[in-house]
């Protein structure tokens, strides 16, 4: 039990480098404080312009203002809904299952806004070296990116109006819930043992299962399999490629909570992966298509650093390398084959990506956690990976799959019932840019 309960400290962003509440000065570090400020805005720069730009590089040329809009007001609704009910469902007390209403509307934490925090209560609890307003505004930028990324499953082909429903209802009932059980004390999962460092589970499987169940419900793209779907700009892909790449340290490095020794770690496998995945899905690609593509090198970075998410703080660049190599081929099978064997429409490959090399980089942590980083009892020679651990993380991601597909479900048909999901066959012949903004690139 008390070994299950070091790797539960250790499965929370922000928690990893934290100890006990009693042990903890109640004062603010300004160490820490500037390098979660930095990391914030990084990870923010991840959404807008960073994912926004990777997205609407990847659609057709009437579809590109569209698919811009679609990230740049998540980042807006998904803050305002984070700020009003968000954080207090995900981060207040609550139980195992949901966090409670005590910090509606941030109830409390402006007050507090010069002094540390603490996370849970009893044994469990966790201080913090940052006030909560850096706490809270951090995890708001992983609330931001999560439901941003769903939308590359339905481009193309999602009403503006359904985009903001689903987002609104999704945001309280399925993200809100999920980081609570895996990155509060309280949360079930979080007691179970997982280890997801920087949302593996959370924010990637989870959107990318989102994506694939919205990717069946709105059916394929009208011409789907023979018109010509090619990118309109890759230019705009491969910038928004490298924001995230660059935004991905403050996401992974900045979920260290300091600026210490497990960040550094944490950067640097971050980097590792990355790399690794890229030659991977490249090398994958040459192999099968004749020619290393521009598109599957930016899709291979950011395979690689979904893989990496859940264990950046947990493994060392040995593993990262593997985790990486493993990400770039996983990716590759994920955005070709497996969507076309099955038959579905994921247009920028949501759940190719993102759930897939998700699946992949929870299990692998459970396989190469490192005891010292993962805080966990090391075996003789220094690594925490073992069969009870995979197995627990095998129960965590079916665990967030089948809540996230089912629940995921429910709320599009909800949504669909009331105002619509999908444009009709004119507006998306025409264009989400104009029939749904009335405006166009010249």
């Amino acid at each position: 039990m008390k070994t299950t309960m070091r790797a539960a400290l250790a499965a929370a962003p922000l928690a990893a480098l934290a100890l006990p509440a009693a042990a903890q000065e109640a004062t603010v570090n300004s160490g820490d404080t500037a390098w979660m400020l930095t990391s914030t805005a990084l990870v923010l720069l991840m959404t807008v312009p960073g994912l926004a730009l990777f997205y609407a590089g990847m659609v057709r040329k009437k579809n590109v203002l569209a698919t811009l809009a679609q990230s740049f007001t998540i980042c807006a609704l998904s803050s305002v809904i984070w700020v009003v009910a968000g954080y207090s469902l995900a981060f207040g007390e609550g139980n195992a299952w949901i966090g409670d209403l005590s910090k509606f509307l941030l109830a409390g934490v402006a007050e507090r806004w010069d002094q540390p925090f603490t996370l849970g209560t009893g044994d469990a609890a966790v201080a913090f070296t940052i006030p909560e307003t850096v706490f809270l505004m951090f995890q708001m930028t992983f609330a931001i990116i999560t439901p941003a990324l769903i939308t590359g499953a339905f481009a193309d082909r999602m009403k503006f109006s359904a985009m903001l429903a689903f987002t609104l209802l999704w945001s309280l009932l399925v993200y809100a819930p999920v980081a609570h059980w895996v990155w509060h004390p309280n949360g079930w999962i979080f007691a179970l043992g997982a280890l997801d460092f920087a949302g593996g589970t959370v924010v990637h499987i989870n959107a990318g299962v989102a994506g694939l169940v919205a990717a069946l419900v709105l059916g394929k793209r009208l011409g789907y399999g023979h018109d010509n779907m090619a990118p309109y700009n890759l230019t705009y892909a491969v910038i928004g490629a490298g924001l995230l790449w660059v935004g991905w340290f403050g996401f992974n490095a900045g979920s260290a909570g300091a600026a210490g020794g497990r960040a550094g770690m944490a950067m640097l496998v971050t980097q590792v992966a990355a790399a690794a995945a890229v030659l991977a899905w490249l090398a994958a690609e040459w192999m099968t298509k004749g020619k290393p593509s521009v598109l599957g090198a930016i899709s291979g970075a950011v395979a690689g650093l979904v893989a990496i998410t859940p264990a950046a703080g947990f493994v060392l660049p040995g593993p990262a390398l593997i985790i990486g190599v493993a990400a770039g081929l996983s990716g590759f099978w994920g955005a070709t084959a497996l969507k076309h064997w099955l038959g579905y429409d994921d247009s920028l490959d949501a759940f190719g990506v993102h759930g897939v090399c998700g699946i992949l980089g929870a299990l692998l942590t459970g396989v190469f956690a490192y005891g010292p980083l993962s805080a966990t009892t090391a075996s003789p020679d220094g690594y925490a990976g073992s069969l009870d651990q995979l197995l627990i993380q095998v129960y965590a991601v079916v665990a967030v799959f089948a809540f996230t597909a089912i629940a995921t479900f429910i709320i599009l048909k909800v949504v669909d019932a009331i105002i619509g999901l999908r444009v009709s066959e004119e507006e998306e012949r025409e264009g989400l840019d104009v029939t749904q903004h009335g405006e166009r690139i010249a």
